[in-house]
Order: structure tokens, then sequence, then C-alpha cells
């Protein structure tokens, strides 16, 4: 056993049985018709387009196909796809929607590509219990889509309409994250094939803890329904699996299903944007609106650059300058208080063009513009791919890593923009590079790493909800430290000890 947790070198196992012989994109017909025999001919594809359509997300990184793709339809085809591929020594790579940033679905050492998609069904819904069972294939939009007449809503909002398991193996969060937190925050248990094919439920099968403190719904409301069971408030029951393999990036299982937190869908809702003279005084308001316990949503932050791509892209007429967007959610009454406070407070730091969105279309959007961002900025430097920094900080440092930020990218001779959640301290440079020039792309790196380390001297992560994929295992390293890499590696060798789950990310 001491010698299983030493091993450093994931992935690095030669495939054996009827696959020794083949190199990267060479499976053997006879794994491929195994492949096939469990979910069915139709279901499987070695074609090259099919696989550089799985080998790639949003990253900058470059296309890395598995060698082949397949689809099942349910957990049992799940459990024993992932029971081949580790007989044979097979790599496994899950898949969902792609929108990843970190080049999560690389298929670095080939292997076996799991498009979770097609298994999209919502599983069970807990009115009371302010719970959703769903499946892999279900996306964010898709959830909320089926909520819409209940009363509930799932506000984790990344902006992408990512499926809602790839979020919780990423760790995900986005512009709803101030009020109502990230992935971590949201998950109650998930449904989780190991790299062996047995099958684990992180909570307990059915069951779904709930964490911190849930909102009552009176009985009254029309969606009501007494003959659902309450689930228990917490639980002190062993370690917290749910936890582990949440941000974890398919490197310990696939996730199967999630059970997801809902929340009440606000009785009212307003959006505001206002300008600034600086980005010092857009993140101070920032800081002061949440250090007088406003209760916003959302609280974004773009800088000029930013903007001016966003009036272009989406059509908006926003001043060109540093500008915070808002949303307040609540009673009509406790909005007016939220914004006649936010208003009074980014005044004192010398904001102008303040203004809010109260019909849904406006509000819509607006936020549909943010979401644009990463598309925006794309659009100012055509041909070009993005590259997006993750950091976050402690809110008090905040202003003081953003200004200096400004000043380097400013400097740097590099095209980029800031844009951010900067509520709970997260933002992104996001910076525009031709992959085909290597000095370029050195520039970029050398400025993101900078950025990460100056975010780490000042107490703070890498990486706020992207994940660490393939770009940043070096300053994971300098995070959590050697002690926390030895206890990561120790896990992951317990876990899947050939190292098949999605080699070559996190670790």
């Amino acid at each position: 056993m001491a010698r299983l947790l030493r091993v450093a070198t994931w992935g690095l196992f030669p495939w054996r049985g009827y696959c020794s012989q083949k190199a990267k994109g060479e499976l053997c017909r006879d794994f491929v018709e195994a492949l096939k025999a469990v979910v069915g001919g139709s279901h499987v594809s070695t074609a090259t387009v099919v696989r550089e359509q799985h080998g790639r997300d949003e990253s900058v990184h470059r296309c890395e196909p598995p060698d082949a793709v397949v689809w099942p339809q349910n957990v049992e085809q799940v459990s024993r796809l992932a029971a081949l591929c580790y007989r044979q020594g097979v790599p496994i790579i899950p898949f969902g929607t792609g929108t990843g940033l970190e080049g999560g679905v690389c298929a670095v050492q080939g292997g076996v590509c799991i498009n979770l998609t097609h298994m999209d069904r919502i599983l069970e819904l807990n009115l009371e219990d302010f719970s959703v069972v769903v499946e892999p294939g279900v996306t964010r939009k898709a959830l909320n889509v089926h909520l819409r007449d209940s009363g509930l809503w799932f506000p984790v909002d990344p902006g992408a309409d990512a499926s809602l398991c790839g979020m919780a193996a990423t760790g995900a969060s986005g512009t709803n994250a101030v009020r109502y937190g990230t992935m971590r925050d949201n998950v109650l248990n998930l449904e989780v094939v190991l790299p062996d094919g047995r099958l684990l439920h992180t909570a307990g099968q059915g069951r779904r803890f709930r964490l911190g403190f849930w909102p009552e719904i009176p009985h009254h409301t029309g969606w009501y329904s007494p003959c659902v069971s309450l689930g228990p408030r917490k639980s002190a029951a062993g370690y917290n699996l749910t936890g582990l393999f949440v941000g974890s990036e398919g490197t310990l299982g696939l996730i199967t299903a999630t059970t997801l937190r809902l929340h009440p869908a606000p009785e009212a809702i307003v959006a505001a944007t206002c300008a600034f003279p600086s980005v010092q005084a857009a993140v101070d308001s920032t800081v002061h609106i949440l250090q007088a316990a406003v209760p916003v949503a959302r609280i974004e932050f773009l800088d000029e650059v930013m903007m001016d791509a966003c009036n272009r892209y989406s059509k908006l007429n926003c001043s060109v300058a540093p500008t915070l967007f808002l949303e307040f959610h609540g009673s009509q009454q406790a909005l007016e208080e939220q914004l006649q406070r936010t208003q009074e407070i980014v005044q004192q730091n010398g904001a102008s063009d303040f203004s809010w969105a109260k019909a849904a279309e406006e509000r819509s959007q607006l936020w549909t513009a943010r979401h644009n961002a990463w598309y925006a900025a794309l659009a100012m430097r055509p041909g070009c791919k993005g590259y997006s920094t993750d950091v976050c900080v402690p809110i008090s440092r905040l202003p003081e890593i953003l200004v200096q930020t400004k000043e380097d990218l400013n400097a740097s001779g590099l095209t980029g923009s800031i844009v951010g959640h900067v509520g709970d301290g997260n933002f992104h440079c996001i910076l525009l590079v031709n992959p085909d020039d290597a000095e370029e792309l050195h520039r970029v790196k050398a400025f993101a790493e900078q950025l990460g380390r100056r975010a780490l001297a000042l107490h703070g992560t890498c990486t706020g909800e992207h994940g660490i994929g393939l770009g940043k295992r070096q300053l994971l390293r300098e995070e959590v430290g050697a002690v926390g890499m030895e206890t990561m590696r120790q896990l992951k060798a317990v876990l899947d000890p050939q190292g098949l789950m999605n080699p070559g990310k996190v670790l």
C-alpha cells in the first residue's frame, strides 16, 4: 500500500490486453466492438471529425482528440464502460457540453471519451425539500425552464449553458455566487461511477442533506406537496465525500447524477448599471456595498475595454468606462431600500449614469451582454483564441490586485480586458492570443502566472471557478504546498490506482 500511495506518474501505465500493442488513435477492433456491445453501434464513433470535436473546449489549449467517443444512455452502461476500460488500462475522459476553459476534455493520452449528454433526465424533484436530482445531460437553462412554475430556481450561473454535473465536476460558480454560493455550496449528493465501474453515492443513496439555512416555504403556496418527505438539515456522518468529488475535474470518477439545492424564486428583481471614473472607484464601491450589508445578488465589474466590446457585440449603449452591473432580489419595498443605499454609495465614489432595469426584457439584455463578454472579447481580434485568468482574493485585497493588474495589462502590450464577479473577489483577464505565435503565447502565459502568484501572495487562489485543468498545475502546487499535493496524490492513487481517469489534469 505504501508503494501504491507514492504513485505520481498518473496515466503512464502501459495499456494491456488486446489494446497493448496499439498507439494513440488506434484502438484495436475488438475493443471498439466491445464498446459497441455495451452502448450499441450507433453510439460509438472513431471518426476523426467527431474525435476532434471532443478533444477541445473553449480554452487556448490545442486539440487532443480521444481514440473513440461513446454515448451511454444510462448509469448501468457508464458502469460497464468504466469496468471495460479499467480491465484494459484505457484512459477515460468524461465529456459534457465542452464549455470549459482549462483544457479539461483534452485527451492527452488518447483513450475513450464518454459523452454523457444523452443522459438528460430530471430524475426527481422535491419541491418542499428544495432539491432536484439531475443526470449529466441536463443543463442549467434546461433545469430552470423545468422549474419555471414551481416557485423555485437554481441560481448558480457561470454564463455558459453548461451541464450541471460538469459544473459540479469543475466547482463552477458565476454571477450569482455573492448571494447564492458556488456549486460547492449547492451540491447535496453525487452519484459517481468509480474507475473500476463501482457505483458510489457520496452522501448515501437517496439522501439530500441541507447545507446551511434553507428558507421555509409556506404551505399555502400552490405547489406544496405534503407527501414529499423532508430531508435532514444536517449530517455529521463520516468524511465529506461529496466535497471530495466536487471540483475533481473528472480525475476520480464519472458523475452520473447530482442532487442540487434549489432556492425560492425572488418576488421581484431589479438590475442596475453605473459607470466610474476609474477602476479604483468601481472596486472601492464594490467593497463599500458589501461592507454596508446590502444583500446584492450580482455585482459584476467590466473595464472600459470590455464595455466597448460589449457595446459593439451586444448592441448596448453604455458609457465606455469602468462599469458595475448589479442585480437585487427581494420584495418591492426591500428593493427600493437596496437601490437607494447602493446609489448613495456609488455616488460617493464618483459614479455616473446610474440606471436601473426593472422589466424582464431589459434585464435579460443586460445579463445576456455580460454572459457574452467572452465572445465580445474574441470579436476584438478575429481569428485569435482567448485565454482567461481566474484569480480570486479576499474582498479586502480586491482593490489592490485589480488596480495593479489593470496597470500591468496596459503595460504588457497584450490585447485584453478585465471582467469579473467582484462581489466574491473573483475576476478574469481575457487575453487574446494568436495560437500560432509562440512568443505571444509565452507572454500570455507569463502574465497569467505572475497574476496567479500575486493572488497567492494576497492569500487568494489561482482559480476561483474554472479549475486547474492542464494549465494551472504548477500554481496549484504553490497554493496547497507539498503536503497538500501528496495528500491529493494519495487520494488519487486509492480511487484510481491505474491513473486512467482524465489523465494529465489537476495533478
